[in-house]
This record gives structure tokens, sequence and C-alpha cells, in this order.
């Protein structure tokens, strides 16, 4: 046993919503004593890094309301329950952007927020990319942008690109291109 463990002894669900589940963990510490940790309970989701024939990246620029703002980002969505997430990443591509792919290399997947969010993002690449039809959710307002790397990396230093997984999935295509 890892001696870092916290034992669970006591669960409280606070809220139960339509993306995540917050609950109040009572725990024991490795030396004894108690605390309480809030968690964020989320199940999971997917993002896409679409690249085109000529290199261009497919991103999308969308409200935040938690940020109070527009962001660039990859395209990115929930699992739905059971959803395999490679599925997950092309239903997500082609509601948000309106391409398709039948083609998807997965990069990898990391926790978002660890200290409090059990959220895991798989993140994939396509460079296999034909137009479809975009079908965004009746509630998502969605910008589809077409740049190349380079500005990119500009909008990175702006922090006009300003979210972990598209810098993840950007840095990936950085690497990518290099070796390529």
């Amino acid at each position: 046993m890892d001696h870092l463990n916290e034992k669970t002894i006591k669960t409280t669900e606070i809220y139960k919503g339509k993306i995540i589940d917050l609950q109040l963990e009572e725990v024991e510490l490795p030396d004894g004593r108690t605390s309480i940790r809030e968690v964020i309970k989320h199940p999971g989701a997917v993002a896409v890094l679409p690249i085109k024939e000529d290199g261009k990246l497919v991103l999308v620029r969308q409200y935040r309301k938690a940020l109070q703002k527009s962001i660039i980002e990859i395209p990115a969505g929930k699992l739905e329950e059971n959803e395999e997430p490679k599925l997950a990443a092309m239903r997500e591509l082609e509601e948000e952007t309106g391409y398709k792919t039948n083609s998807l290399t997965f990069i990898g997947s990391f926790y978002t927020s660890p200290g409090f969010a059990d959220e895991l993002i798989h993140l994939y690449v396509t460079r296999d990319l034909e137009i479809g039809q975009s079908q965004a959710d009746e509630d998502e307002f969605i910008d589809v942008l077409e740049i190349d790397l380079q500005e990119a990396e500009k909008l990175i230093k702006e922090q006009k690109i300003h979210d972990a997984k598209t810098m993840y999935a950007i840095q990936y295509a950085r690497l990518y291109e290099k070796k390529g």
C-alpha cells in the first residue's frame, strides 16, 4: 500500500450536475488525523488536434463562461456514458468544426486539475480530414479557425491560446513537425 494514501471515511454528495458532481470526502491522512477534501467528479473528456494537408491546425473559438471570455482551443468535449474515447473524439471533431476523420492517432491522456478533480482528457491527432457538416450543440456558438503552427505558437505567447490541452497539443505538433 502506498504510504501517502488517504483512506475515505465518508462521502457526502453536495451537487449532481449535467457535467460535474461535487462531493465532500472525509479522509484519514497517513498520520492518522482526518481532513475534508472537496472533489469534483467528471466523466472524462476527449480532445483532437486536427491538422490539414497544408499543415494548418483547425481550432475553435468559443465563449467560456467560467473565464468570462472567448478562448481559442482544439476541438474537445465530454465523454457520454460508456462512450469509447476514440468515437467521442470523432463526434466532437465533426460537431465543433464540420470536419470528419476515420483516422485518429492517440497522443496520450492527462488529468486537468488533479488537486480537486478526476477529469481525464484523452488527446488525439488526425491528419486525415474531410469536410462534413458542423453540428454544434444547441447551446454552443463556435468560430472555426485554420492557422499554421507558427501562428498558434504566437497566440500562445500572446496568451490568446491559454488552455493546457491546446498548448499540450501544439507542443506535440511542434515536436512532430521537427521529426517529420
